[in-house]
């Protein structure tokens, strides 16, 4: 199975695999899954099994719900087939699926999770989770990353990790780390729960802390209501506001070019993505608005989708998913900006100037969830400052996220009419707004246990800085003049191109998250560095494998040797 060509573009009307429905301040997600419809091979989605495509549509829910609907405080997700909340990851597709494949949907499946998660903690449109019925490995994940769990106690239904007796697989979208970092079972209990194929019911599973609340199915319903009426009275979410509309992204890719925006965005919002093949490079070019953006938040609905802020992270949101599943051996991003520092400024503004509005909250969060993703994909990250860049305010976060910045120091004297010097300036959308995975800001990372170099680096916030003050200041790595930049870069590319990527990646996962741990630095290090590998073991994927021989009758054949 190849992962050629996959798009994460998608809307309701193009929905397999989930419906919702909405009831005033109640939106009830249901996954019904359409057996016939996996994204790729052969294989059949059976009792709510699922695949990328399954979660690539999940993923376009948790993004409309918070946008388009300010008026829904409590999400219900539950089991549109009887007896059957979900049964986890398609076992066959898994099995048929390349290794890196199988690592990048588990990542992208995470931080759909996370998704779920931050709804919840941080839009206030709380998850929960009505478990009508056997929720099994992913599918018990899948109700993890809701904030309560009701599960129906019905003598049959159960919730369960069996992929340590069943697959000689760990639960790779983080359901260890949360059963004891987030539901805080005991780790005797969580030890014995992950061993046992069949799982735990009822009120066993409530005693463990494995759910919230357990209801027969009598009464099962009621329970789910009454804990939707008590989750709804605590939201801040208005209820009277109508929401924006998510419009179809407008991406055009012609061979190695990718592009956004254009003639049918009115804010002229533009991505582009350049791929150099040769040194296995996407050079990801963000640019400026040319067009004055929304003042106020009433402006910014107005706005919509069309607003520089919120058209640019949906752009580079797609970029980066289109990349890491369609262009796997291209191992370095380089980032760059093009246009106004200033209309950046002017169009962050309305972030900081009224951070309660919901819709400026969702933007907000949406921007740190896309800086997030790229926090963690498994690429090199570079930045490169030129005369014309604009790395400002949100967009100077791309460059505190690269493994090493470069500079231009001074302008390209051979010009006849040279631009002015390249600049990089800091705002208040450095100082926390945006929090990677470990709940610093970019900069607080960047200065981790350093209190006296963060604390003269925040003191520039509103400065143009040049090279020489930006390298001062400790923000960028390398400041070449103009007879050195092109070929510093050149050889940094070629150089960062014949290492080995298993390498970098484990060396630039290590660097990146200094700092406290978190649940989601455990996940995206720990788990994914571990996953990674127990994946391509032969007790996992070999052909006596345990994903092999699942549903054949025949037990897997193991290596006992422990390594």
């Amino acid at each position: 199975m190849t992962s050629a060509d996959i798009d994460f573009r998608t809307s309701p009307a193009r929905y397999h695999h989930w419906t919702v429905e909405y009831d005033e301040a109640v939106a009830t997600v249901r996954m019904a899954v359409d057996p016939e419809h996996g994204l790729m091979g052969d294989y059949k989605l059976k009792t709510n099994s699922y695949d990328l495509g399954v979660d690539i549509e999940l993923y376009d829910i948790v993004q409309r719900l918070r946008f388009e609907h300010p008026e829904v405080k409590v999400v219900v997700l539950t089991g549109g087939l009887d007896k059957i909340f979900c049964a986890g990851a398609n076992i066959q597709m898994l099995a048929d699926s390349t290794h890196g494949h199988k690592v990048n949907f588990c990542k992208f499946t995470n931080e759909t999770r996370n998704a779920i998660e931050d709804a919840t903690s941080n839009s206030r449109q709380t998850w929960l989770a009505a478990v009508n019925g056997t929720a099994a490995g992913g599918g018990y994940e899948l109700a993890l990353a809701c904030d309560e769990i009701i599960l129906i106690d019905d003598r049959a239904s159960a919730v369960s990790l069996p992929e340590l007796p069943l697959l000689a697989v760990l639960p790779g979208t983080g359901g260890l780390t949360r059963v004891v970092d987030k539901r805080l079972v005991r780790r005797d209990l969580a030890d014995a729960f992950a061993t046992k194929t069949e799982g735990v019911r009822g009120k066993t599973a409530m005693q463990w802390g494995l759910v919230d609340h357990v209801a027969p199915a009598s009464s099962f319903e009621e329970a789910v209501a009454a804990r939707v009426q008590e989750r709804a009275s605590t939201s801040d979410r208005p209820g009277d506001t109508s929401g924006i509309e998510f419009t179809a992204l407008d991406r055009m890719i012609d061979e190695d070019t990718i592009s956004y925006g254009g003639e049918n965005h009115s804010a002229d919002a533009s991505v582009t993505v350049t791929i150099d093949r040769t040194t296995g490079t996407a050079t990801i070019t963000v640019a400026a608005p040319e067009l004055h953006q929304p003042e106020t938040a009433d402006e910014l609905v107005a706005a919509g989708a069309e607003s520089w802020l919120l058209s640019v992270v949906r752009q580079l949101d797609d970029a980066i998913l289109h990349l890491r599943f369609n262009e796997t051996d291209i191992g370095t991003w380089m980032f760059a900006t093009t246009g106004q520092a200033e209309a950046i400024v002017q169009a962050e503004a309305v972030l900081g100037s009224e951070p309660d509005h919901w819709l400026v909250r969702e933007v907000r969060l949406y921007w740190a969830r896309t800086l997030k993703r790229i926090d963690v994909s498994a690429r090199t990250l570079m930045a490169a400052v030129e005369p014309g860049s604009c790395f400002a305010g949100t967009l100077a976060e791309l460059l505190l996220a690269a493994d090493r910045s470069f500079m231009l120091e001074g302008t390209w004297e051979d010009d006849d009419n040279p631009p002015p010097p390249a600049t990089m300036t800091l705002t208040d959308a450095n100082l926390g707004w945006y929090p990677m995975s470990n709940g610093l800001s970019r900069l607080e990372t960047r200065f981790w246990q350093r209190p006296d170099a963060y604390a003269q680096a925040a003191k520039t916030v509103g400065s143009a800085l040049t090279a020489a003050e930006a390298l001062e200041a400790e923000l960028v790595t390398f400041t070449p003049d103009d007879l050195d930049w092109h070929d510093e870069l050149r050889l940094v590319l070629e150089e960062r191109n014949s290492f080995s990527p298993d390498a970098l990646t484990g060396m630039e996962a290590s660097y990146r998250f200094p700092g406290p741990e978190t649940m989601e630095t455990k996940i995206f290090s720990r788990l994914t560095a571990w996953q990674n590998w127990i994946f391509q073991r032969p007790n996992a994927a070999g052909p006596d494998g345990a994903l092999r021989r699942f549903g054949t009758g025949s037990r897997p054949d193991y290596d006992r040797n422990r390594i």
